[in-house]
């Protein structure tokens, strides 16, 4: 790899950001890369991983990424400190408690019919925005019971997309280039600025009314939290509960139109979604993770000092010929990979504090899609992978059909 002056790998991973993770592990379990002028050692074996999300965990805080997009998004769970999440962790978990999800549950289920009854047979749907749209508005339904303003609800969701297409170009970027008018820059403080200022807005109708109506926002409200930290863990909450489910969703459909064999047995088998599920998380996570050393540590034979900063990317691992045969293949029915090889929420204390909602939801609106009908790739239409801070489509128009 070539290591170009001031530029470091960034020409690199701008030219190929899912190839460049994926080449990491052909030169080690821990590999330098750097960003700019700033060098970062790429962890690229589930030993390793775990080492440092889990055994070792205390010995790590979250690192440049998440310092890079804080002052924007706050600091919600996904951002948050190790001090601060752990007290925020125990403020938000009653949100995601089991006893919760028969309700969230009914919201996706509801949303989810009345989305299938809405196509016709010899439709070309936008499959991407409408998994967009779909868990967007069951994450607000759940978070507000008393329905926002119209407009409310229509900046969240011209401002949520903008956050997340430019998060992961926004982190990466050197510092010294945030006052360059680069419009993913622009667009990224843009976006943040309104979002944040609709939810205080609804933050402080809710204290205008003093009602508690039972659901997530009147739950956070309740607690011990700044209305400031109550704005950052909704955003976070948006971005996790939107994004993630609106991606999987939306390769699930492209995967299962080029397999519509898979697509019938998830009609005549239900429990084969949750595989389906599993596959396209593996091939669609997360690009990176962060973590900062807080003291100096052993990784692969390395002293590194306090301070060093490591990157993880849950999408190179999952896509590792070493754990995955034929890693490009949509397999659903492949064999478990190793311990730690497969980490599409996380693992360790900062594991996705919703990724039982997730799996819920996903499961939910894939079967109810799949009763109806059947979606077919437009003939011609190549389907390209956005590199994001969650990966998904560019666009995905499917033909809606009724199933064989």
């Amino acid at each position: 790899m070539i290591s170009w002056p001031l530029l470091g790998h960034l020409p690199a991973m701008a030219r190929g950001p899912f190839a460049f993770l994926a080449s990491l592990s052909r030169r080690g379990d821990l590999v330098r890369v750097d960003v700019g002028t700033l060098p970062v050692y790429a962890l690229t074996s589930p030993e390793l991983i775990h080492r440092v999300l889990v055994t070792d965990a205390r010995d790590y805080t979250k690192g440049r990424l998440f310092d890079r997009v804080r002052p924007l998004l706050g600091s919600g769970l996904v951002t948050a400190d190790r001090e601060t999440h752990q007290r925020q962790r125990r403020l938000v978990q009653p949100a995601f408690h089991r006893a919760r999800m028969p309700g969230y549950a009914e919201v996706v289920r509801r949303r989810a019919h009345a989305l299938v009854e809405s196509w016709q047979a010899g439709q070309t749907v936008a499959v991407d925005k409408a998994m967009h749209e779909l868990t967007l508005g069951a994450i607000t339904e759940t978070m507000f019971s008393a329905e926002p303003t119209e407009a409310a609800i229509a900046e969240i969701h011209r401002s949520l997309p903008v956050i997340s297409r430019n998060t992961a170009i926004r982190a990466l970027a050197p510092k010294a280039l945030d006052r360059v008018p680069i419009r993913a820059h622009r667009d990224f403080d843009t976006a943040s600025r309104r979002l944040r200022a609709v939810l205080e807005e609804i933050i402080s109708h809710y204290h205008a009314r003093g009602i508690d109506r039972g659901d997530l926002l009147s739950l956070l409200l309740s607690t011990p939290m700044s209305d400031a930290q109550v704005r950052d863990e909704l955003i976070t909450i948006l971005l996790a509960g939107t994004e993630t489910s609106a991606a999987a969703l939306s390769w699930a459909f492209h995967h299962l139109g080029q397999h519509p064999e898979i697509a019938a047995r998830v009609r005549e088998e239900p429990p084969c979604a949750e595989r389906v599920l599993d596959e396209v998380l593996r091939l669609h996570s997360v690009p990176l993770v962060m973590r900062r050393a807080l003291v100096p540590v052993q990784l692969a034979g390395r002293e590194l000092p306090a301070g060093t900063e490591l990157v993880i990317s849950p999408y190179a691992l999952h896509r590792d010929p070493r754990w995955y045969p034929e890693p490009q293949r949509f397999d659903p029915d492949r064999a478990p990979p190793p311990a730690g090889a497969f980490l599409p929420f996380g693992e360790g204390a900062r594991k996705c504090i919703g990724d039982t909602f997730a799996r819920t939801e996903m499961t939910i609106v894939l079967t109810t899609v799949l009763r109806r009908w059947r979606l077919d790739p437009v003939p011609g239409h190549r389907v390209r992978e956005v590199f994001a801070g969650v990966p998904h489509p560019r666009s995905l128009p499917m033909i809606v059909a009724q199933p064989r």
